[in-house]
């Protein structure tokens, strides 16, 4: 069976079910959003920020394949770059006030 064979499965296109897919990690995120704000240590924050920013790439990349729209890839990929620098400058705030050692 082919992927176009297999586009259409009880009356639902391939877009449909990314579009599921996304839903679902926005409802992750969602759950993680909990951690980011009540995490009981800055590690935890930083590591729920981290994996926000890091389901928010996948989002995007899952809505530009959903909808046939390229440009998503790029905001995603920017996104990406900006979440790296982000763990870099928190990282380094924390160890210079002696958060993680």
């Amino acid at each position: 069976m082919s992927v176009v064979d297999a586009s259409l499965i009880a009356g639902y296109t391939v877009g449909d079910f990314l579009l599921l897919a996304a839903a679902g990690f926005t409802v992750l995120a969602i759950g993680m959003l909990y951690r980011a704000v009540k995490g009981p240590t800055m590690q935890d924050r930083v590591l729920a920020v981290n994996v926000l920013g890091t389901n928010t790439v996948v989002i995007l990349a899952i809505l530009s394949a959903a909808l046939s729209e390229p440009t998503f890839l790029d905001i995603a990929l920017v996104y990406a770059l900006l979440n790296f620098l982000m763990a870099i400058a928190i990282s380094k705030f924390t160890v210079e006030r002696g958060g993680v050692l």
